[in-house]
């Protein structure tokens, strides 16, 4: 059977092993929890051929956007349009419901997007470590950073969604938890001043998100948690917080790969840039 006669359908539970071989054969990072997240809250869109899933792709939905991300296709099944065709349905699907289109694109993304109308908003860059010396911070006195408890997640929500410009807890219920090393928040005196959650993932920890007042709290929240956390480590840091992004090169961190957020027809994201430091990850925003 042609490509362009496989049909575009739904990603089923009992899949998601199939899902999980697309993404090591690409060399992604995601496991079958986050798989559910999409299927839970948002599509898991899934091409088959002989019964088998050989092409992806996701959306999700925040406030008056929804994320396009898991586009991945089998190397047998590649350059036959499939993932255009999976863009396609995501983008129209999104669309029907009233919702923008975003997503996070890399270079190679980005030549592909930037001619359907999506417009570019800023940029971020992954960093990885495998081994790391997080360097000394000298906190100043009234920050204090804390595991993250149940009397606190309520408020930690509402911080979050006014920096991320909509209410995502949904998703960050499902994040927290995963990586209990990472589950931090920086308070002064009783105010909220940042936030940080991680995942495990199929090659590496990520980190993600983190928002914070100041460059201060952020590396503190950093630094909390890469000093309890041993192997590959991921954080996707946005190009403006240089002070944070040379503090993780002196700690062991090189760049692995930039990405733009973009959105479709708009050139202006919701997040509040000077309070967002690091991104969930290019699949959930």
């Amino acid at each position: 059977m042609a490509s362009s006669e496989l049909a575009i359908g739904h990603l089923a539970p009992s899949e998601l092993d199939d899902a999980g071989a697309l993404v090591a054969e690409s060399g992604w990072n995601q496991v079958a929890a986050d798989w559910r997240i999409f299927q839970e809250f948002g599509t898991a869109y899934a091409v088959r051929d002989h019964a088998r899933v050989i092409a992806t792709a996701a959306t999700l939905p925040y406030g008056r956007r929804a994320w396009i991300s898991m586009v991945l296709v089998a190397g047998t099944h590649r350059r036959r349009g499939l993932a255009t065709q999976l863009l396609n349905r995501c983008i129209a699907d999104i669309q029907a419901k009233g919702l923008t289109p975003a997503l996070d694109a890399t270079p190679a993304g980005r030549t592909v997007y930037a001619p359907l109308g999506f417009q570019e908003c800023w940029g971020f860059a992954r960093f990885a470590s495998q081994a790391r010396t997080p360097t000394l911070v000298s906190l100043p006195a009234p920050i204090a950073v804390q595991s993250i408890t149940d009397a606190m997640w309520t408020a930690l929500c509402a911080y979050d969604a006014k920096i991320f410009g909509a209410d995502r807890s949904y998703v960050l219920n499902r994040m927290r938890g995963r990586l209990p090393a990472a589950n931090l928040f920086a308070t002064r005196g009783d105010r909220i001043t940042g936030m940080m959650l991680g995942r495990e993932g199929r090659t590496a920890s990520h980190l993600g998100p983190l928002i914070a007042e100041d460059d201060a709290t952020a590396i503190a929240l950093l630094h909390a948690a890469l000093s309890a956390i041993s192997g590959t480590v991921y954080i996707d840091i946005a190009d403006a917080k240089s002070e944070v992004r040379r503090w993780l090169e002196a700690s062991g961190f090189a760049t692995q790969r930039p990405f733009t957020r973009m959105l479709l027809g708009q050139n202006r994201s919701l997040d509040d840039l000077g309070r967002t430091y690091a991104v969930i990850g290019p699949e959930f925003g």
